[in-house]
């Protein structure tokens, strides 16, 4: 496996990909960390998710992010002693990372999450590809390729664990409507609405300046990615796979590969 240095800019993405890039740096990235609800809760949350994981203290060993955002979970991994490499299509949430994770030692790598394989050094013990990062890819053969370079990459007995929304029966009605957060200078929400293969996510955000409110309205698709899809992608590929509640709502899938 080739070297590689810890900045890069991102490859070349799909429209899909394209998209949803645009969409964070437009909307999402500048407010994602309150969305959260502030840098204290969210690693908080990231760390505990790890936890119920069962992963603990791991002195050098090697985990990549895919989806990294600001750190959520590559900051507590790296405190638990992982060696990170952090992935994310944006520099903006990478500069939040690198801020809140400044003299942890995560490499933080602006990329499409296809491209991962062109940052390993060592192979990996752990891959992690959390908060619905999944389904932000353009097609199922996508997602079934991302497996494909999981599971080349895995050191012997690692693991890859994923988790996102099963959107294969999206909310109808007024539960399409989804409140993010509020507070007394901004509100979000959030709007789904269904297409044959993908969920169409509107977020509205409505921000006070002065006296005034002012609206921001943007969207990006999400793949109705079936879990047992994935399921069948990693075990075709030769791991094994335990699928699971995962936290806030999501699946979670666990998967090991043989030693």
């Amino acid at each position: 496996m080739r070297k590689s240095r810890c900045l890069h800019a991102a490859g070349t993405a799909s429209d899909v990909m394209s998209a949803v890039t645009d969409h964070y740096a437009q909307l999402l990235a500048p407010i994602y960390l309150w969305m959260a609800g502030g840098p204290h809760n969210a690693l908080s949350v990231g760390a505990a998710d790890l936890s119920a994981l069962g992963l603990g203290t791991a002195r050098g060993a090697v985990a990549i992010d895919l989806g990294s955002g600001f750190g959520m979970h590559a900051i507590p991994l790296a405190r638990l002693g992982y060696t990170v490499t952090a992935i994310d299509t944006s520099a903006i949430l990478l500069t939040e990372l690198r801020r809140l994770g400044d003299g942890l030692g995560i490499c933080a790598i602006e990329d499409d999450l296809l491209n991962f394989t062109a940052h390993i050094v060592t192979a990996p013990s752990l891959i992690l590809c959390m908060g619905d990062t999944l389904t932000h890819l353009s097609n199922p053969g996508d997602v079934d390729l991302l497996c494909a370079r999981v599971v080349a990459s895995l050191a012997p007995n690692g693991r890859f664990i994923t988790a996102f929304r099963d959107y294969t029966h999206p909310a109808r009605g007024d539960a399409r409507f989804i409140p993010v957060r509020s507070d007394a200078d901004r509100i979000h929400t959030c709007f789904l609405e269904e297409e044959s293969d993908r969920v169409l996510v509107h977020d509205m955000v409505h921000e006070r300046q002065g006296e005034t409110w002012t609206m921001h309205v943007s969207h990006y698709p999400k793949l109705r990615l079936n879990p047992d899809v994935v399921v069948r992608s990693l075990e075709r590929h030769g791991l094994s796979v335990t699928r699971q509640q995962g936290p806030r709502g999501m699946v979670q899938i666990v998967a090991v590969r043989g030693g």
